[in-house]
């Protein structure tokens, strides 16, 4: 079957179920890839090499904006339709910098869901005009690209990291230990280990705080239960008050 390559990124497999009936039924879309997670979506779209990615906002551990974030850097030309329960300003505006083409509402209709998909295919960028008929986040996004064009543009580097590093280190950040993460991931702690080796190697860094810490502020993961607001204060304490020392474990 031809059509467009899509992959659905949801943690509910009920949600993604109706998503892939709608959009198969049509005859223009092909399911190449499912995930519940941003570690599994950042793997799926590097394996399947989707044309659109329908992304949930309110993904476990990374968020589905910085998912989308991510997603974006590693393929710039894919689609992303994000779906959300909350259609706020401050929501909007965050995926209107991912470089997404629409929010949808997770109540949307079959018949809608399909006409918003299909526009975003044809190159519609929908979330402009979300955002065009909302006059206050409008002004700020004018004010916020005013602000942007008086700086010198700088690319963007590419995600430096694996997806397998990713997942290491976003499992780092949510407080797991070495023994906590190789049993998450289904992998050895020496593999754990080895990970975090190279994650170090390749962001500079002497110790995990300051990877966790480096990939945070890039919006490559992020810090979230049991650590919590608690966590970011224990990261950055132990960051400013204790001596660097190379991670060896």
């Amino acid at each position: 079957m031809l059509g467009k390559r899509v992959l659905l990124v949801d943690d509910h497999p009920l949600y993604r179920a109706g998503v892939r009936r709608v959009l198969e039924a049509s005859g223009r879309y092909r399911i190449v890839g499912e995930a519940g997670c941003a570690h599994e979506a950042i793997d799926a779209a590097d394996v399947n090499r989707p044309d659109l990615i329908v992304l949930d906002v309110q993904l476990p551990g990374i968020s589905g904006l910085k998912t989308a974030r991510i997603l974006r850097k590693k393929d710039p030309r894919v689609k992303i339709a994000l779906v959300s329960m909350v259609g706020d300003d401050g929501r909007m505006l965050e995926a209107f910098r991912t470089g997404a083409l629409v929010m949808l509402p997770r109540d949307l209709t079959p018949s809608s869901l399909l006409e918003a998909i299909d526009r975003v295919c044809s190159g519609e960028h929908l979330l402009r005009a979300q955002v065009q008929s909302r006059p206050a986040l409008a002004n700020r996004l004018r004010a916020e690209m005013r602000v942007v064009s008086t700086r010198r543009a700088v690319a963007l580097d590419a995600l430096p990291l694996s997806t397998r590093e990713l997942a290491v280190l976003d499992c780092a950040a949510q407080g797991l230990s070495n023994k906590q993460i190789a049993e998450a991931l289904y992998v050895t702690e020496q593999t754990v280990k080895n990970h975090f080796t190279s994650v170090l190697r390749k962001l500079e860094t002497e110790d995990r705080v300051g990877a966790i810490l480096h990939a945070v502020r890039q919006g490559w993961v992020e810090i979230t239960p049991p650590l919590s607001n608690s966590g970011v204060q224990w990261l950055v304490s132990q960051s400013s008050s204790r001596p660097a020392v190379r991670h060896t474990a």
